[in-house]
């Protein structure tokens, strides 16, 4: 019964004594202990400190900071953390005016200022530094200086002893009162005066000799010291209290009693230290759990972000009558949540699933599932509201199978009328005499799907299986379209049907018909399936695209459209290799006038179509065509990103991070790729087929032009490399083969342009090799034989043309007309002498000399004539000496070349250059 009572009375008394002992508290504390009520909230150590504490821990992270900083040499930052440190010191004024200056302050000080003294006197080290860090240190040893005149005494009496006022303040710290916090301690690790304000373990094991303490005052003991940890008491009130213990023997039971109450605490928060480790255990098993039952107290574990309903919401109450309005009633209130912050979007997809399913079994009507399955697309298109994300898979295979039904409804009754033009009030959903009326257009949800297919194959590896694996889905976005242009030629406006058939044109314009190819070819062999048979008797591509673009061509009001479906009709023409219908209808078009106006996507189509006219022109033999289509963007040097293949990389300056997102929005998908080596490789085999016999022609013109800056730009770059191997790369091999051809060699010209490497990289990627190479070895040949002609008609009286013929593997009759066009263009002083087929050379050329000499003339007279007008726009008045005689003398401007009306010199024709360029300004060529 005593021990009942004494506990009673304690209680009392602990209460009491709590009491008094938490009054200096500050307010609001016992506001926050009501508050931590949780388990895990209990574990976590509570530590109330003073002013003093909190000032010396913020000033001993500065100093550990600076530390750090010197140690790496940075003093720009050790600038900023002093300044910062002494703004910090200013604050703990009153606390240092009562306690003294701290000697870890002391000793940084001193520490800081010999480091800068050091740093200062090493004149190699304060070379090495960057600007930033030699102004900082200049500065900072300034302020050290002027700061520390106010610490002199303190500063010198550490640097004499610096580990004697190190004890010092060891035994200040412990003899005085406030205890440092853990936080201090660690702060302190680094060496800046970590025993200064730690606190000194205590002592026991002496003073546990004399008495013999029972279990619970060793649990009261420690109880005693976590109390001294929570509430921050004083070490020397804890003194107190032992040795009241050890005098006060005749209130033993009341303390045995109370020590008991605390050790059963004590033990408490052993058991829940003990129990820390094991949390993570916990929280496996409740993730393993997940998927069950709840626990008793009602608790679940939530993820984190907006609170999500976890519980279906029934759709419909018990015994409710399920009819339209109803079903619409309820759809609504599924499309308020639509967008707004919170939704689940998974589950808002579900339920309007769940209300297709309930409408279908209660036989609604077909109105009411069409508009269920309108917004279940749209839910789905939703479901990502980031413009640049793309489906997932299982997202995307709903959607497919969504519209492949929608169709199917659509298909199997003709009384549905949808648009958009509908209004919700006039909808007619219910099963009655009258067609349904839905507002909706399933042409937006098709071009929708359309975009979404390109975006998952923008955001696929291209060299992975995943990307063959999602390209297969084309087949199924193409028969989607093909039924809904079924469906629109039917009960779609001519608007709406010129919109589908560029879908499905866009879808066509880039393939290469094989089929159409072997047939044409007259290789059509016994197809081994049905399924092969189907698809050969089908309707030939360019059927298909001539059909569909007419129709655009004739009932499109829009420019886009048209423009586009040109680009597309013009693209697929050269592709299969028709350079005069492709090249018709490019320049009737009259695109290349004001594409630069149109937007980025039909620009890099334009692109895209004028590098493929070029190509064709090169199957051709159209070299000159192919070099003039394939000038612009070759010459750019940004080709992969003019075609929408690839972003160069750029500074920030010429394009932000939005910009970036928007450009990568607007690329091609890998499998629409134009092999940009083969583009490259055309491209400097047309400029040295043209450049090379024309640099042999105005071998000494001075005002010889370029035909091609980036072929001349590769020439210079062969010249530059000291040792020449055998060639590597494509460029190698086409500078290589024109050094052979500018001497005439036709057979090393044509071993470097074709040989297994080249074809293997380039020739064999055409449809029809074998042509193209006769093409090429015909174009060398022909070429070689006029620059020959060119660099040695000088050496030559005459020559014969069976000697050419034999030279160059041409026949005479070729030989013959190459030679006639030469002499007919006067690029080439000579007559043939028909009898004898001899070409004999006339000596009107001028010689090396003579070259020079005109060339210097030439100089000389248009300096005079640039100093007569500069002194001419001085005096106000054009005139003086070139205006005295319009008929001759400099005015004439004619120039001593040989060959002024030959050679490319022509302006005329060609195709005008636009694109996806900033230019404003056309060139013809």
């Amino acid at each position: 019964m005593s021990r009942f009572f004494a506990t009673g009375s304690d209680s009392e008394s602990e209460e009491s004594s709590s009491a008094d002992e938490l009054t200096p508290k500050a307010p609001g504390g016992n506001f926050k202990q009501s508050l931590l009520i949780s388990d895990d909230e209990e574990d976590t150590k509570r530590v109330v400190r003073s002013a003093k504490d909190k000032r010396f821990e913020e000033l001993t992270n500065l100093i550990k900071t600076i530390r750090n900083a010197m140690k790496i040499r940075d003093m720009a930052k050790c600038l900023e953390e002093f300044e910062q440190l002494c703004r910090a010191f200013l604050k703990s004024k009153t606390i240092v005016d009562k306690e003294g200056v701290p000697a870890f302050y002391i000793r940084l000080l001193a520490d800081l200022e010999d480091y800068l003294n050091q740093l200062w006197e090493d004149k190699e080290g304060k070379k090495k530094m960057n600007k930033n860090n030699a102004k900082a240190l200049s500065t900072l040893r300034q302020k050290i200086r002027k700061y520390n005149r106010d610490y002199e005494t303190e500063v010198a009496a550490y640097k004499e002893n610096p580990q004697e006022s190190a004890d010092e303040e060891e035994e200040k710290e412990a003899g005085g009162s406030g205890s440092s916090s853990d936080s201090e301690g660690e702060a302190g690790e680094d060496g800046v005066s970590a025993k200064a304000f730690l606190k000194k373990k205590p002592e026991a094991a002496p003073e546990a000799s004399k008495f013999l303490k029972t279990a619970g005052e060793e649990s009261s003991s420690s109880d005693d010291d976590d109390d001294e940890e929570d509430w921050g008491s004083d070490t020397v009130d804890s003194g107190s209290e032992s040795s009241d213990e050890g005098e006060g023997k005749s209130s033993l039971a009341v303390v045995f009693l109370k020590k008991t109450q605390e050790g059963e605490k004590s033990g408490e928060k052993r058991v829940s230290k003990k129990k820390k480790p094991k949390k993570k255990e916990r929280l496996e098993e409740e993730a393993e759990e997940e998927g069950g039952e709840e626990v008793e107290g009602g608790w679940e574990k939530v993820k984190g972000g907006a609170p999500m309903v976890k519980e279906k919401p029934k759709m419909f109450a018990k015994g409710t009558e399920i009819n339209v309005p109803v079903v619409v009633k309820k759809l609504n209130e599924i499309l308020q949540a639509r967008g707004k912050k919170g939704t689940d979007r998974a589950a808002q997809i579900e339920l309007l699933h769940s209300l297709a399913t309930i409408a279908g079994e209660n036989n609604l009507g077909q109105g009411i599932l069409v508009k269920i399955k309108f917004n279940i697309i749209a839910s789905l298109y939703d479901y990502n509201p980031n413009l640049a994300a793309f489906m997932k898979p299982d997202m995307w295979k709903k959607c497919l199978d969504c519209i492949d039904e929608l169709l199917d409804i659509l298909f199997e009754h003709n009384n549905i009328f949808i648009g958009e033009n509908i209004a919700e009030d006039s909808e007619s959903l219910a099963i009655s005499d009258q067609p349904f009326r839905v507002r909706g257009c399933i042409l937006t949800l098709v071009e929708r799907m359309d975009e979404e297919f390109t975006k998952i194959m923008q955001n696929t590896d291209p060299h992975s299986q995943e990307y063959v694996d999602n390209l297969k889905d084309e087949g199924h976005v193409c028969g989607i379209i093909d039924r809904l242009l079924d469906y629109m030629e039917t009960k779609g406006s001519t608007e709406e049907i010129c919109r589908i058939y560029l879908r499905r044109i866009m879808h066509t314009y880039y393939k290469f018909d094989y089929k159409a190819h072997r047939r044409s070819l007259g290789l059509q062999g016994e197809t081994k399936s049905e399924q092969d048979q189907e698809e050969s008797e089908g309707e030939d591509s360019a059927v298909i695209m001539d059909r569909l673009c007419k129709f655009i061509y004739a009932k499109d009001r829009t420019d886009r459209i048209r423009t586009c479906a040109i680009l597309c009709h013009i693209y697929h023409h050269a592709l299969h290799s028709r350079w005069y219908q492709a090249r018709d209808l490019m320049l009737m078009s009259h695109l290349q006038d004001n594409i630069q106006h149109a937007d980025p996507p039909v620009q890099i189509l334009y692109n895209r179509t004028m590098v493929q006219l070029g190509i064709c022109a090169f199957r051709q033999g159209m070299i000159k065509d192919a070099h003039n289509a394939l000038l612009d963007i070759q010459s750019s040097g940004r080709a992969k990103e003019l075609l929408g293949q690839g972003l160069l990389m750029r500074n920030m300056q010429e394009r932000n991070a939005e910009q970036e997102k928007i450009e990568k929005r607007r690329q091609v998908p890998f499998h629409m790729h134009i092999n940009l080596e083969l583009l490259e490789c055309v491209y400097l085999v047309s400029a040295m087929l043209l450049e090379i016999p024309y640099m042999a022609a105005h071998e000494f013109d001075a005002r010889r032009r370029m035909i091609s800056k980036q072929f001349h730009h590769q020439l210079r770059v062969g010249e530059r490399q000291p040792l020449l191997g055998p060639p590597e790369s494509m460029r190698e091999h086409v500078v290589a083969a024109s050094k052979a051809m500018k001497m005439g060699d036709w057979r090393t010209c044509h071993s470097f342009i074709i040989n297994e490497k080249m074809n293997s990289k380039v020739w064999d990627l055409f449809p029809e090799t074998q042509r193209v190479r006769e093409m090429l070895v015909r174009k060398i040949q022909e070429e070689s034989l006029r620059t020959y002609l060119f660099t040695y008609s000088s050496v030559y009286d005459s020559i014969s043309m069976g000697t050419l013929s034999e030279m160059f593997e041409l026949e005479i009759p070729t030989v013959h007309s190459i030679i006639s066009k030469m002499i007919i263009n006067e690029e080439l002083m000579a007559s043939l002498d028909q009898p004898t087929q001899t070409v004999v050379m006339h000596r009107t050329e001028p010689t090396s000399l003579q070259n020079m000499a005109l060339q210097l003339a030439e100089k000389l007279g248009s300096l005079v004539e640039n100093n007569e007008r500069v002194f001419d726009l001085k005096q106000g008045v054009y005139g003086g000496y070139f205006n005295r005689d319009q008929k001759g003398g400099y005015q004439q401007n004619k120039s001593y070349n040989r060959d002024q009306k030959g050679g490319y010199q022509q302006n005329k024709g060609g195709y005008n250059r636009g694109g996806y360029r900033n230019q404003n300004h056309q060139s013809n060529y």
